[in-house]
């Protein structure tokens, strides 16, 4: 019974990720709509289409705040409300400053539910099953895609306000995530380190496991000794090691260049010689090969660990980096060659770093600054989204398909070197004993 309610709780929780993933590609179903009603140039079309993602960068730096000061609940249910509000708002604009007012509290509310909704998953979830319960944010980031492309492709052409409908339909989710946040707890470590209110939290971790209640109790009370007390995720030495932890995996997830090839894959096939239709095709390929293996990671994430999925990616991302990098310099654009090297691609970044980044970074952390931390890995992560999609245009025309790739290949063998000399083991571990563990240097298994 235990396990359906925790199921239920992070289930609540990852419709977040559902409304990220859901929002962030709505809008391109609308894009050219918006783009001939209010008679934008190309300037002020761009700055549509990027300024969620602005609202996200700033949405992910912030998020930690409230996340500390009001509690993970009440967070969440704050962004509940960005989200109802962007959906309602972009849907019924009736010119381009609304509009972008709207679309940027969206943005708020995709970066803060990054930091808020990977933390709260993994502070109640028990130690053995917290990799695949927070890695259900990432699948439900992919799974809202899909979703917003399947909205759209229903809605478009059904009148001359359809791209109303397709950023409206937001609405229906929202409203459920809203009603549906109110039912879950409060995080207990949360309670019990900002409020000290032991007593509701012991309620709460019986329900989660009855058996070590005093034991984790106990292990919470004791982290604040371990961090000295210090708050400040800058001021003390003992944080360094999960600051670096976390800005070189949220790097090193963008340096792959993952970003550039969702936004831009179209383009990049149409470059290897595949016509427009063959080319939005094989995007659509891309889609349903990384919902494919987000979900084959969520099953193997607390089997194997999050280093092993690591290591694989790696791998599996050098080999088919390179192989792209060199069909470009040769011009072997043979066939279907690079949109099937992209999507083994796909497949490697989806088992590895698409499951294991929100996961990773929730873990790594002292209690004590938790918020902070998330945040910070979360900022990085948008800031190097923002700048990779905003410069592989330009990288790309003037240095060519070959160079790019293999600039992207580079980057993930040292990542491969981060994995290995680096990054921790943090499967099956209590976030107590992960935090000590760190605190002492201990970087491997």
């Amino acid at each position: 019974m235990k396990h359906h309610r925790i199921l239920f709780w992070s289930m609540t929780v990852a419709l977040g990720g559902f409304l990220f993933g859901f929002d962030t590609a709505v809008i391109s179903g609308a894009e050219q709509d918006i783009q001939k009603i209010w008679g934008l140039n190309s300037f002020q079309h761009g700055l549509t289409i990027s300024i969620a993602l602005i609202g996200t960068v700033i949405g992910a730096l912030f998020g930690g705040i409230p996340s500390d000061r009001i509690g993970r609940k009440k967070t969440l249910f704050w962004i509940a409300v960005l989200y109802l509000i962007s959906a309602l708002g972009s849907a019924l604009s009736t010119d381009w400053h609304l509009f972008m007012a709207f679309r940027f509290l969206g943005g708020l509310g995709v970066g803060a539910s990054s930091v808020a909704a990977p933390m709260y998953i993994s502070e109640i979830s028990p130690a053995n099953r917290r990799g695949r319960l927070v890695a259900m944010f990432q699948f439900n980031v992919v799974f809202g895609i899909v979703i917003a492309y399947i909205s759209n492709y229903f809605i478009a052409g059904t009148g001359p306000n359809s791209w109303r409908w397709m950023l409206g339909v937001e609405v229906i989710p929202a409203i459920l995530f809203l009603v549906l946040v109110l039912k879950i707890p409060r995080s207990p470590r949360w309670l019990i380190l900002k409020r000290n209110l032991v007593d509701e939290a012991r309620a709460i971790l019986e329900l989660i496991n009855p058996d070590n209640v005093d034991e984790t109790i106990k292990n919470i009370e004791q982290s604040k000794h371990v961090t000295n007390k210090d708050q400040h995720l800058f001021k003390s030495r003992i944080y360094r090691l999960p600051i670096v932890l976390a800005v070189l995996i949220a790097f090193f997830n963008q340096v792959s260049g993952i970003n550039a090839i969702i936004y831009y894959a179209p383009r990049i096939f149409e470059m290897t010689g595949l016509g427009e239709r063959s080319a939005l095709l094989s995007t659509a390929g891309i889609g349903i090969v990384n919902f494919i293996f987000t979900l084959l990671a969520m099953r193997f994430i607390d089997k194997f660990g999050r280093r092993t999925l690591m290591l694989i990616g790696s791998i599996g991302l050098i080999i088919t980096l390179g192989l792209v990098s060199r069909a470009f310099y040769t011009e072997s654009f043979g066939g279907m060659a690079v949109p099937v090297f992209l999507f083994i691609y796909i497949a490697f970044f989806a088992f590895s770093q698409g499951a294991v980044i929100w996961v990773f970074i929730s873990e790594v952390f002292p209690n004590e600054v938790r918020a902070g931390g998330q945040a910070l890995g979360s900022s990085t992560h948008w800031f190097m989204a923002a700048l990779i999609a905003f410069s592989f245009p330009t990288i790309s025309e003037k240095l060519g398909g070959g160079t790019t790739f293999l600039i992207f290949a580079i980057m993930m063998v040292l990542q491969l070197l981060f994995v290995l000399r680096l990054m921790p083991e943090t499967k099956g571990k209590s976030l107590e004993i992960i935090q000590r563990e760190l605190s002492n240097g201990k970087r491997k298994k």
